[in-house]
């Protein structure tokens, strides 16, 4: 996929313009507010698109899944849906910063009204980076990004899980990035929503260390039989990152600069 110039938008002075992938790409965030993670980065390498994909992200903060998926140059259209207005309006800027506009579409809508606002089993892909933690567990943070972003505010992963499986088409891929220690509660949710786990990959941040994240693909409708997948660990014992890390990267288009 050919890279295009970007244009010119507003970036404020609470904004910072960061350049994942080496540079390729351009996306403004928050400097104290919600700020996108290496979750979103795995999450988006995870994902297995073909070119025709019709693909839906749930919960898409500033855009960064769907800007990153659509620099990978699979999928034939990506819709990002966001409640809040002003992570939305950061999406926009970043979607017209990357020339994306004719492949992505955002909605400002609360993920758990989608099922009535949307045409049923229309998407190939469904993808989601959850909040992780009930709005009861932990304190929440006084910035309403941040605590959006960490608690199940605006909707929890059954919520994600349960409107992909309206949206979806038949045998149709939702992908998820969650904490390890809560590995079993993605999975219950998964199944009991009618998406059937199909491939799991730990991610280490190094090797002796236990696992952190645990990514999921599951399909609608799928048998029930699950793939564990060779674990991603992160650094090596230098604190470099690992040749696997490297060619996370290096997939995505680009060189780390994260």
């Amino acid at each position: 996929m050919s890279r295009r110039q970007s244009v010119e938008v507003p970036i404020f002075s609470d904004e910072t313009l960061d350049r994942p992938l080496n540079g390729t790409l351009k996306i403004i965030q928050k400097r104290k507010g919600y700020r996108y993670s290496i979750d979103a980065i795995l999450l988006t390498h995870f994902c297995r698109l073909r070119e025709d994909d019709q693909v839906i992200d749930l919960g898409t903060g500033h855009a960064i899944i769907p800007v990153l998926l659509a620099a990978k140059g699979l999928a034939s259209r990506i819709i990002g849906v966001e409640i809040q207005e002003e992570l939305l309006n950061m999406a926009r800027r970043n979607i017209a910063i990357n020339r994306m506009e004719d492949r992505i579409t955002l909605i400002h809508r609360d993920v758990r009204d989608l099922p009535t606002c949307l045409e049923r089993s229309s998407f190939e892909v469904a993808v989601t980076n959850p909040p992780y933690r009930g709005i009861q567990k932990g304190r929440l943070n006084p910035d309403p990004q941040k605590a959006a972003a960490r608690h199940e505010i605006h909707g929890s992963l059954r919520d994600m899980a349960q409107a992909a499986a309206v949206l979806l088409r038949p045998k149709g891929r939702f992908y998820v990035v969650y904490p390890a220690s809560r590995t079993v509660d993605m999975l219950l949710t998964l199944r009991e929503s009618g998406l059937e786990p199909k491939q799991l990959q730990v991610v280490h941040s190094r090797a002796g260390e236990r696992a952190r994240l645990v990514m999921a693909e599951a399909i609608k409708g799928g048998r029930r039989e699950v793939k564990i997948l060779t674990p991603l660990f992160v650094y090596d014992r230098g604190g470099q990152y690992t040749k696997d890390m490297e060619k996370v990267y290096t997939t995505l288009g680009g060189q780390n600069d994260f």
